[in-house]
């Protein structure tokens, strides 16, 4: 059984990370960061070909995960798989001890480092979280019977801070139809409106977990701002990173962090950590909010 499942059907917060591979063969570094994060966090996510870039798989970093004794969230992107081999990767996952899988559309190649890649796109994320629940259920998307099915623990995201964000609930809700049974969000910064956004979906009943972006810099927090649909990150925390010394920045971007992590808990079950390479400084922030 899923063990970030286990926690959430227990109703414990839960705090879940993620690390992204190499742009090669040498895994060992990538497994280091993720040893930052053992015993620390319920699970770790595993990109899939973030913003389009060409990396080593997902699926092959979460069976390296699990040989390691760690939970891993399989991302998977509907990009670059038609339905063949979507399901084929699903059932291939199960089989390698994965059962965390989190759906996603994942973004127009053009946006990475092969623009000229034909996307493929033959499903979005809601058909995805539609076909893995049917693999779940014994069958494949045309009704064909599996000789032995899946359990997979079916997660999507969701962008909080989007405006308007009503086409947001109305896709949170697709997906909850469809097998959704976490939500994992976009990078949050302001509790106010994560506290409404929280009050627009309580009919939902499934467990969200905050995204939580580590700041490297103020340049970062303007280039989110600009270039990252749904993220507003407020002019006083800009001032804040600005405030202080590159030597001091990873000090000034945990105590941001945990403040705001303080202020998120009462309103959700848990917080998704991106550290974008800053794995190493996610005990620390743990250490600060007790967790």
């Amino acid at each position: 059984m899923s063990l970030l499942k286990e926690k959430l059907d227990k109703g414990e917060f839960v705090v879940t990370s993620e690390i992204g591979p190499p742009k090669g063969v040498d895994i060992k570094e990538c497994l280091a960061e993720a040893e930052h994060l053992k015993g620390r966090v319920a699970a770790i996510n595993v990109t899939d070909n973030q913003s389009a870039v060409m990396r080593f798989g997902s699926l092959a970093a979460c069976a390296l995960l699990k040989e390691k004794d760690m939970e891993p969230v399989f991302q998977m992107v509907t990009r670059d798989r038609n339905r063949l081999a979507l399901q084929s990767d699903l059932l291939s996952a199960y089989t390698l001890g994965v059962e965390n899988v989190l759906c996603l559309t994942g973004d127009h190649p053009v946006l990475g480092d092969h623009p000229q890649a034909k996307p493929v796109y033959d499903l979005d994320s809601v058909q995805l979280l539609q076909a893995a629940k049917g693999l779940n259920e014994g069958k494949d998307m045309v009704g064909n019977p599996l000789e032995s099915s899946p359990s997979f623990f079916l997660g999507a995201v969701v962008t909080p801070g989007a405006e308007p964000l009503e086409p947001q609930i109305i896709k949170m809700e697709k997906k909850v139809q469809a097998g959704a049974r976490f939500f994992q969000t976009q990078a949050v910064y302001q509790a106010d409106r994560f506290a409404d956004f929280m009050d627009k979906v309580k009919h939902l009943k499934v467990p969200v977990l905050a995204g939580i972006v580590l700041l490297k810099s103020a340049g970062m927090a303007k280039f989110m701002n600009k270039n990252v649909a749904g993220v507003n990150v407020p002019e006083d925390l800009i001032d804040e990173m600005s405030s202080v010394s590159k030597e001091d920045r990873p000090k000034k971007s945990i105590e941001i962090a945990a403040r705001l992590i303080k202020q998120l808990k009462p309103l959700c079950q848990g917080v998704h950590i991106m550290p974008l390479g800053w794995d190493k400084y996610v005990p620390q922030l743990l250490d600060e909010l007790g967790l």
